[in-house]
């Protein structure tokens, strides 16, 4: 009985051979473009870390961004450069903003098998979150500012028209965990005002039990990727995250949010009090908040008022 077994299953494997796929990564980051180097190699799904960018050792300068704005590190690095060519070696990281606290604080971060103590001369996120630390700061600046939309599959197969339809039980939902992401908690205000508590609770609590609601980890990566590899239906997100995937070409598309049912963000950079190059964060900061930074963020979707 056991041989025959062995014998039926082999032959249900060679029937589905011609079905069986590999795992689909075109549409996988980074979408950035690379640093050039001798050797070239990111592998899809094993080695690649796209929120990790430039010179690690000895760099010059280094920022930690919230994650969102990572579609901008390529056009504002080679700009500060241009404007600043002194500074050449720039390390950046763009993770949650709640992940990149929790690194300045600890004084390192772990990711697979590669430890990085760097610590940032300037580090960038919501305003909400940048007031909750001000002794770290010598010096803060808004310089951007966003508001929610929702992507959604290209051509909205779900027919999603708001923030109510979230809650739908056919549609699944790629939502940033409040946990580590500030823009989680925005989302919740943003549910409250489309559909009272109500809505909220159905989305943040319900679907999560049934798992209808995924809760990511890094929201600005693992959203994007989920409704292009069909895991997810809709995802309420900074508007320049699906303007970008938009932008690039991937097959998403973008629905508004009316100002009565949306929540503004300000970004707000702040120069470290213990910044290891003092004189570059300066330069930075200043760079910021320049007429050639705010039309990087403009390219991107942000708005800069």
């Amino acid at each position: 009985m056991k041989y025959l077994q062995i014998i039926s299953t082999i032959a249900i494997i060679i029937a589905l051979g011609g079905q069986v796929k590999a795992q689909d990564h075109r549409f996988d980051p980074p979408w950035n473009t690379p640093p050039e180097s001798k050797v070239m190699f990111t592998v899809p799904g094993v080695d690649n870390v796209p929120d990790l960018f430039g010179d690690i050792i000895d760099p010059q300068l280094v920022v930690f961004f919230a994650g969102n704005q990572f579609m901008c590190i390529d056009d504002l690095m080679a700009a500060f450069k241009k404007e600043h060519p002194q500074y050449q070696r720039i390390f950046a990281e763009t993770l949650p903003p709640g992940i990149l606290a929790k690194q300045i604080i600890g004084g390192s971060i772990t990711i697979a098998n590669m430890r990085i103590t760097l610590k940032p001369d300037v580090y960038t996120a919501g305003k909400s979150r940048t007031d909750q630390m001000p002794e770290y700061f010598s010096r803060t600046e808004p310089y951007a500012y966003n508001r929610l939309a929702i992507m959604v599959q290209k051509g909205n197969p779900k027919n999603v028209k708001g923030l109510k339809d979230l809650g739908r039980a056919d549609v699944r939902v790629s939502m940033p965990n409040p946990e580590w992401e500030g823009i989680g908690k925005r989302i919740e205000e943003a549910y409250v005002l489309a559909g009272t508590e109500t809505l909220r609770k159905t989305i943040m609590e319900d679907k999560v039990k049934d798992s209808t609601t995924y809760l990511t980890q890094i929201h600005h990566r693992q959203t994007p990727m989920r409704i292009l590899y069909n895991q997810s239906d809709a995802a309420p997100v900074w508007y320049s995250e699906a303007y970008y995937q938009m932008m690039i070409k991937h097959p998403t598309d973008l629905v508004e949010i009316p100002a009565k049912e949306n929540i503004n963000a300000t970004y707000v950079a702040g120069q470290m009090k213990n910044a290891p190059h003092s004189q570059a964060a300066k330069d930075f900061m200043d760079f910021l908040i320049s007429p050639t930074a705010k039309a990087i963020y403009r390219k991107y979707g942000f708005t800069t008022k």
